[in-house]
């Protein structure tokens, strides 16, 4: 099997100048620039210590930042790449603030594997994982499930999910994908979201694909041929500073994998991505604390939600002593 690259995507929403050259751009009503989508939760060291416990296997990790890096982190590591947006974002799109266009980019990224698997910085691993957790044979390795995606105005992630359904459906019959790879969609690995491809079999085309919210295995080849067919959607998304409800995502690759039966199937047990909003901290902190301390799998997602400064900097706390408990040593990223 080919070499496999991590990728992760990183900023430090507290740098004071990233925070003036983002203000240059805000101020529309329209686009997604939330505190929620740049707030650091401090717990990186944690996935740089997972990466080198837990999957020791890896050929190369390319961090991408806007030119700022963590204040522990060792430049000089050997398995360490570190890109600026400038290195592989065509120039008339920066600055951007937009996780969208950063990721659309990334097959643009010089040496990057063929085969690679994309992080956010809030995907952790917890557990051993192996070459094969990722990609059989150079084939991606990932979970296949049908959605239904019902947007609400404010709603800008659900839209652009319509978004990249609409792209997939322009280029795949949905009835004749299905049938081709029945056995991966029906698959007992996909656990209860079986359940909504069941639910939605008979749909005269791709109602939308189930996103896990963990980390995804790429072939980079895809993003090649994406850009060569979308060329014009993909280039219209860049030009958007921050996210906006018109934007295409890097799920479309993810789902033109499936569409095309381009992936092995994983088990859903391998990881769980947890939501945390005002209403429910509590109960979800527990499970959070639970999922990371008694490692239930091999990867954990954290996502940010609506939450007081001080409701966030207690739920910081407890997360930052779950994972020292499963991750107590300095990694060699570490200075």
């Amino acid at each position: 099997m080919q070499k496999i690259d991590f990728v992760i995507t990183w900023v430090d929403g507290n740098d004071p100048e990233w925070q003036k050259e983002k203000k240059k751009y805000d101020g529309k009503s329209n686009v997604d620039g939330t505190i929620y989508r740049y707030r650091d939760w401090n717990l990186l060291k944690y996935w740089f210590r997972g990466v080198e416990t837990f999957a020791p296997w890896v050929n190369h990790i390319y961090f991408i930042t806007w030119g700022h890096l963590p204040d522990f982190l060792d430049p000089t590591h050997p398995k360490l790449k570190i890109i600026n947006h400038e290195e592989f974002i065509p120039k008339e799109y920066l600055p951007t603030f937009n996780s969208n266009v950063i990721e659309l980019n990334i097959n643009r990224i010089k040496e990057l594997s063929e085969n690679f698997v994309l992080f956010n910085d809030d995907f952790f691993l917890i557990n051993k994982t192996t070459e094969e957790d990722f990609f059989f044979h150079n084939i991606p390795v990932d979970s296949a499930a049908l959605n239904v995606h019902c947007p609400k105005k404010s709603l800008i992630a659900q839209n652009i999910c319509l978004n990249d359904a609409a792209i997939i459906n322009e280029y795949f019959d949905f009835k004749e994908s299905i049938r081709k790879n029945r056995r991966k969609w029906l698959s007992l690995k996909n656990g209860k979201e079986l359940f909504r491809t069941l639910v939605l079999w008979n749909c005269p085309r791709f109602p939308g694909f189930y996103q896990h919210h963990l980390s995804i295995s790429y072939n980079k080849k895809t993003f090649d041929h994406v850009w060569g067919l979308e060329k014009d959607s993909l280039m219209e998304t860049c030009t958007h500073k921050f996210r906006e409800a018109s934007d295409i995502s890097h799920w479309v690759f993810r789902e033109w994998q499936l569409a095309e039966g381009n992936f092995i199937n994983r088990s859903h047990k391998f990881g769980k991505s947890f939501f945390i909003d005002r209403d429910g901290i509590t109960n979800t902190k527990e499970e959070i604390l639970n999922y990371i301390i008694k490692q239930k799998g091999k990867m954990i997602a954290i996502n940010d939600g609506e939450m007081t400064e001080e409701e966030f900097e207690a739920l910081l706390k407890d997360i930052d002593r779950a994972f020292s408990t499963i991750l107590p040593n300095r990694s060699s990223f570490e200075k």
